[in-house]
């Protein structure tokens, strides 16, 4: 059979990972003894967030890389610029890929004002992949104090697996957690070439077995609204209404606000929040994000 790619690129990617060992990658050590040096096929597969069956294609040279997966793959064997670079040439996708700082995703003005004006309200402006671009003091007195977290580490699902405060904060994560794998799927239908969408699922797959395993599931969902639960360390169990908003100028952002029906327990806790809140300055909110 003709393979379908350069068979140097098969070459070259077996060499890489044979230079690789488990502990290089953040990935666990096992007792059992390796039959090849370096990583695994599937070990390869997992830090990249593509299926192994895939992986040994690409390596047989039975299928063609698109860009976001040479993406992935750069990042899960290590590769610096000029094996990047050749891995690019070798996959017949130079001009494809990623060439220096993609361009800041920046909200507008009037959405930051909207955000200062919804006092007793959380609100979060959202950006491709869910990154978290923009929030309010009562949004940072709900969930967590988003101005200690690099701006480049604030993304909605990284801190839903990976931060214990947030984590802690869901009364039903399991189902909170699964819809936001989903609503991250669709964003991977929206832009499919997107290396640092590579990166977050790559990164959250090796991380978190759950994530690992409902990203493999393919489900997507596009809810604008919905119902949440939450147990806050300091005003107890909430129920708020999540709605989500899209914005007009095309840019794929969305504002997420969450109320509560007034007079409810919850919504009387919301205004303990903000009233704690009240007097402080704005968060720091003027970093932008890239794309």
């Amino acid at each position: 059979m003709t393979p379908v790619s350069d068979p140097r690129l098969g070459a070259f990617l077996k060499a890489r990972r044979a230079q690789l060992a488990p502990r290089d990658c953040g990935l666990p050590e096992t007792d059992s003894r390796r039959k090849v040096a370096g990583l695994r096929r599937e070990e390869v597969a997992l830090l990249a967030a593509i299926s192994v069956d895939y992986y040994t294609r690409l390596e047989q040279g039975r299928v063609r890389a698109s860009a976001s997966v040479l993406a992935a793959l750069a990042r899960a064997l290590r590769l610096d610029d000029d094996q990047q670079r050749y891995l690019y040439e070798l996959a017949g996708r130079t001009d494809a890929r990623p060439r220096g700082r993609r361009p800041a995703q920046r909200v507008r003005p009037a959405v930051r004002r909207l955000l200062d004006q919804l006092a007793e309200t959380p609100a979060m402006a959202l950006g491709k992949r869910l990154d978290i671009l923009a929030w309010n003091p009562a949004a940072a007195a709900l969930y967590t104090d988003f101005a200690r977290i690099p701006a480049d580490r604030r993304n909605y699902v990284r801190l839903l697996f990976t931060d214990p405060v947030v984590r802690a904060l869901y009364r039903n994560w399991e189902h909170d957690a699964r819809d936001a794998v989903a609503a991250l799927r669709m964003e991977a239908a929206a832009g499919p070439e997107d290396p640092e969408l590579a990166r977050l699922v790559g990164e959250l797959s090796v991380r978190d077995a759950d994530f690992r395993i409902w990203w493999a599931e393919h489900r997507v969902v596009g809810s604008a609204y919905g119902t949440k639960h939450y147990r806050h360390r300091l005003v107890g169990d909430l129920t708020l209404d999540c709605d989500t908003w899209s914005s007009p100028d095309g840019s794929g952002q969305r504002l997420m606000v969450l109320t509560a029906e007034p007079g409810t327990p919850s919504h009387d806790a919301l205004r303990i929040l903000a009233s704690w809140t009240a007097g402080r300055p704005a968060p720091d909110r003027a970093e932008d994000h890239t794309a």
